[in-house]
C-alpha cells in the first residue's frame, strides 16, 4: 500500500513561480521536477503582450503542446505559419522548431506542456535565434532548485 499524496505539495500558482524573460514573453514554470517532483514532463504558463514574442528554438527529446487561453497568437512551425485563437491548441514535434509572437491588440495567454523531459535540463532547449534576454539564466525545470 502506498502513501497518500498530499494534493497540497502538487499545487502551485502561477503568482509564486519565477517569471523567466530570457526567449521573451513571461514564461512561469509551474509544474516541474523542481516545483512538484514531476518525472515525465514541465509545464506552465505563457504571457506575451501586443508585438511580444519568443525567440526561434527547439526541443531534442520533448513534444511540446501549447494551448491558448486568450489573445490572438501567430506561430511559425518548421518555417509554416499557424494562426492561432481562444481555445486552439497545438502540437510542435520532437526536434521542430518554432517561433511564437502575439499578433494581436492585447495580452495573450498559453499554457504550456512539454515531454518527455531531456536527459539533462540544459539539453532541453536550442536556441535558433538571439535569446531576447542572454543575461536571463534557461528556466529551471529540472535538477536541484
Amino acid at each position: 500500500m502506498t502513501a497518500p499524496t498530499d494534493a497540497r505539495r502538487l499545487r502551485v500558482n502561477e503568482a509564486d513561480a519565477r517569471p523567466n524573460r530570457r526567449r521573451g514573453g513571461d514564461i512561469r514554470v509551474t509544474l516541474s521536477p523542481v516545483t512538484v517532483g514531476s518525472t515525465s514532463g514541465f509545464g506552465g504558463i505563457l504571457s506575451l503582450e501586443p508585438g511580444e514574442f519568443v525567440t526561434e528554438h527547439y526541443h531534442p527529446y520533448s513534444e511540446e503542446f501549447l494551448h491558448v487561453v486568450t489573445g490572438a497568437l501567430e506561430i511559425a512551425v518548421d518555417g509554416t505559419k499557424v494562426s492561432l485563437g481562444p481555445g486552439d491548441s497545438l502540437l510542435v514535434p520532437i526536434g521542430a522548431r518554432h517561433r511564437l509572437v502575439n499578433t494581436g491588440a492585447g495580452r495573450a495567454r498559453c499554457v504550456f506542456h512539454l515531454s518527455p523531459l531531456a536527459p539533462r535540463p540544459e539539453l532541453g532547449h536550442v536556441d535558433t535565434e538571439d535569446p531576447v534576454d542572454r543575461t536571463a539564466p534557461q528556466p529551471q525545470v529540472g535538477g536541484t532548485p
